[in-house]
């Protein structure tokens, strides 16, 4: 019922991103939107990059007096790099990348589009391009607020700095989070963490981890078993997956269950008030049966190392066949930080849409009234 669409390179002009299927009658908060744009160019360990971009969001459709109008949503955010690179670009005289650089897309881009230059393919496949899923994800994470639905996340582990995550409600761990520059709610943890990147900076390399996404308030019933492609723990897997540098997600514990016999697995059931039931363990990570199942939402997410790294790496020129090694671009160290609120903007959206596949509605009135039915 949702859907949207970016485009923009990262060093073209703007990004853009349209999103149809919101409701009408949804207050918009621009602010808040670009409050989430902020916290992605956050986090020890961000690149040069960082330092000229001022992220903000510029509503063109879709919004009128505030709120939603029913019709596709058009979001611009400015790319303040490209002045820099604006004449070049026009003039058609910037340098061709023909040295593919492992661990992007140049190699397998450039073959699959008859490229005989890189450069199309990085301009797109950079990670720049989740500033506008970050905008994207914070408008529909508007929606979810308005069901008392939150989401947020923090960074459990950065170049094998595993942290002890307190037992602590999500909130209290969110909000730890935002008190630490690598988002790790383990103070211990995130001094570990900030030095190994420091070390990885002095070294000219990179690294990577893992972060969680956790998202509370959901009812039962989003999502469903009885279609592969309408499971809403596979969705979600899929949609952080689609994070750049992103190379394998989980739903709770799952590798750390995979260990363990059933009987410490699965969550048992008991009675609750109201004729409701309870559980007092969420190893499932919110869902049975591709099904929320009224306990938070877990996702675990695994970011390999940032592929562009100071010390060359041996690749080819693809115009010559001769071996050579790669050349720097500059880059970040570290990005976990970052993708961990990429990761909340993906699973806000996947959210948002199973919800309105149960509720239904034109309006947010009428969302809201399907809503006290349910």
């Amino acid at each position: 019922m949702l859907r949207f669409l970016t485009a923009g390179e990262s060093h073209g002009p703007c990004l853009t991103a349209i999103v149809e299927g919101l409701p009408a009658g949804l207050e918009v908060d621009s602010d808040a939107i670009n409050h989430e744009l902020g916290r992605r160019q956050a986090g020890y360990g961000r690149g040069e990059r960082m330092a000229i971009e001022r992220d903000r969001v510029e509503i063109l459709a879709g919004v009128h007096s505030g709120a939603t109008t029913g019709a596709p949503v058009s979001l611009r955010i400015e790319n303040r790099d490209w002045p820099n690179w604006r004449e070049r670009w026009a003039a058609g005289d910037l340098p061709k990348i023909t040295v593919p650089r492992p661990g992007h897309a140049d190699y397998a881009g450039m073959v699959k589009y008859g490229l005989n230059d890189a450069r199309p393919v990085s301009e797109r496949a950079s990670a720049r391009e989740t500033a506008a899923r970050v905008a994207v994800g914070a408008l529909t994470g508007q929606l979810l607020a308005a069901f008392d639905i939150h989401v947020g996340s923090y960074v459990v582990e950065i170049g094998g700095v595993v942290a002890t995550v307190p037992q602590l409600d999500e909130a209290q761990l969110w909000g730890l989070a935002e008190s630490s520059e690598v988002r790790c709610p383990d103070a211990a943890a995130s001094a570990d963490m900030r030095h190994r990147i420091d070390e990885a900076r002095q070294a000219g390399d990179s690294l990577g981890g893992v972060f969680v996404v956790t998202a509370t308030g959901l009812p039962v019933g989003l999502g469903s078993h009885a279609h592969w492609e309408r499971r809403l723990d596979a969705r979600l897997a899929w949609a952080v997956m689609s994070i750049p540098a992103v190379k394998g997600a989980e739903i709770g514990p799952a590798f750390e269950n995979a260990r363990r016999p059933g009987s410490r697995v699965h969550d048992q059931i008991y009675p609750g008030g109201d004729g409701s039931v309870e559980r007092r363990t969420n190893r499932a990570g919110g869902f049975e049966g591709g099904i929320t199942n009224g306990m938070p939402v877990v996702v675990r997410a695994a970011m390999k190392p940032i592929p562009t790294t100071v010390s060359p790496l041996r690749s080819v020129d693809l115009t010559t066949g001769e071996p050579t090694e790669t050349t720097y671009q500059r880059s970040d160290v570290c990005a976990v930080p970052a993708a961990s609120v990429v990761g909340e903007a993906m699973v806000a959206w996947i959210l948002a849409d199973a919800l309105l596949e149960k509720l239904g509605g034109d309006s947010l009135e009428e969302m809201k009234a399907h809503a006290a039915h349910a």
